[in-house]
């Protein structure tokens, strides 16, 4: 292969070799899968044990695993839409949101626990603990 000389080509000439290499890049980059993720999902969730969870948390956890009674049963259990879409994206129905109280709170305070999946067994569903009304979510560990 030869070295080119930068020199020699004109102004288009080079805007169009620059852009032919990254439209290459491009198509390099998608066949090799490299996983794109969106930055709110890669920021926003993380993990949590359920031991490291507030009590009120670890209860409610308890509560859904159990199918209730729950403190809040016109809102709790009700579907979470995932608007914002910080969770992996599920179809509608899907996620499930329980109020985890908050000491001191005259309303339900800001602390949920989203469920999706089948919220009987830890094995078949995944469960978030959001600490600031749905702003960020850890994903709970059993």
């Amino acid at each position: 292969m030869s070295a080119v000389n930068v020199s020699t080509r004109s102004p288009w000439q080079l805007r169009r070799a620059v852009i032919l290499s990254l439209g290459w890049l491009l198509l390099a980059i998608s066949i090799a899968g490299v996983p794109c993720v969106s930055a709110r999902e890669a920021n926003i969730v993380g993990t949590v044990s359920v031991s490291a969870l507030p009590e009120q948390g670890r209860e409610v956890l308890k509560l859904i695993r159990a199918g209730g009674p729950f403190q809040h049963a016109k809102k709790d259990g009700t579907t979470f839409g995932n608007r914002e879409q910080r969770l992996p994206t599920q179809p509608r129905g899907y996620y499930k949101e329980y109020t985890v109280p908050t000491l001191g709170a005259k309303n339900r305070g800001a602390r949920r626990i989203v469920c999706g999946g089948d919220v009987r067994s830890p094995n078949a569903s995944t469960c978030y603990y959001t600490a600031d009304h749905y702003n960020s979510f850890k994903r709970i560990l059993e």
